[in-house]
This record gives structure tokens, sequence and C-alpha cells, in this order.
């Protein structure tokens, strides 16, 4: 089945969580600590669990676990964009993309915790 890095969702999450740590840079210093490192944490954990998950698919209910906890990240993130976009400091342009690319990987996760069968491999 191959490595986790060839799975769509994590291709996808992987590039959001880029575009997410590119335009952060612009956040204002005061926030370095606090909406700069929770949204790329959040963002960077949706591919780590995602991974973490996929080298344990044959035991579905770690995967699944693993699985809802990238689906969590990913709902945090939602949160910290909404922060982003209160504040000013992305575009609404920007977080309606953003946002439309977070709940399409979010579906795929949804995907993996409700087939979990589909990605056990041999």
């Amino acid at each position: 089945m191959g490595s986790f890095r060839d799975l769509n969702v994590y291709k996808k999450a992987f590039d959001l969580s880029m575009l997410i740590f590119k335009e952060s840079k612009k956040f204002p210093n005061e926030e370095k600590f606090g909406l700069t490192s929770q949204i790329r944490r959040s963002s960077r954990s949706v591919c780590s669990n995602v991974g973490e998950g996929y080298r344990k698919r044959l035991y579905p209910a770690h995967f699944v676990s693993k699985c809802s906890d990238a689906d969590m990240e990913n709902s945090e993130t939602q949160v910290w964009l909404d922060f982003a976009l209160a504040c000013e400091y992305i575009e609404k342009e920007q977080f309606d993309e953003y946002l439309k690319r977070s709940e399409e990987i979010g579906r795929m996760i949804g995907h993996m915790i409700e087939n979990p069968e589909k990605y056990k491999g041999k």
C-alpha cells in the first residue's frame, strides 16, 4: 500500500500546513506564543496523526483513534483560522480558501474513520 506520504489526505494536509506556516509569518510578533504557535502546531498535527495512524493500520481501533485525533486537530485549525480572520491577520479570501481545504481534509479523514478496512493493506 505504500507510504503515508502517498495518501492524498496527507498531501493536502501538508500543503495546507505549509500555507498556514507561510501566512502566519506575517502575524504580529505579540502572537508568536499564542495564535501563531497554536495554528502551526494544530495544522502540523493533522499530518503527524495521519502518518502515525497509517503505520498502525493493521490495528483498526488504533488506526481509527489516530484518525480521530487528526480530525480533532483539523477542527482546532479551523478555530484558529476563525481567530486569524477576526483579528484581521488574514483576508477573507484566504480564510475561505484555507477553510475549504480544511473541510475537504476533514471529509477525507472521516472516510478513513468510517472505512478502516480500506486502508489495512496486505
